[in-house]
């Protein structure tokens, strides 16, 4: 039987990968982020973008869905702040 290599574009990302990539999160952007069971390609893409590297996948390339939703998970506090910051 012959085994295949999986690339880190079908690794699952373990709770040690996610924090490794976007640093020491509460557990209340971890947990949500690992019950997407995201692959450590969608978390590095998220990572990248977050990191205003988007020229790296070309200005036409979108998120993939995963992807998004990280960076949706991590940035839903800065929409809340700016929001809060446009009432007063």
């Amino acid at each position: 039987m012959k085994r295949t290599a999986m690339t880190s574009h079908g690794t699952p990302a373990t709770y040690d990968d996610v924090k490794s990539i976007l640093g020491n999160l509460d557990e209340t952007k971890l947990l949500p982020i690992l019950a997407l069971r995201p692959t450590l390609a969608d978390v590095e893409e998220a990572s990248i973008w977050l990191g205003g590297d988007a020229d790296v996948f070309g200005a036409a390339e979108q998120l993939s869905a995963t992807a998004s939703q990280i960076v949706t998970i991590l940035t839903a506090d800065e929409d809340d702040e700016g929001m809060r910051a446009g009432l007063t």
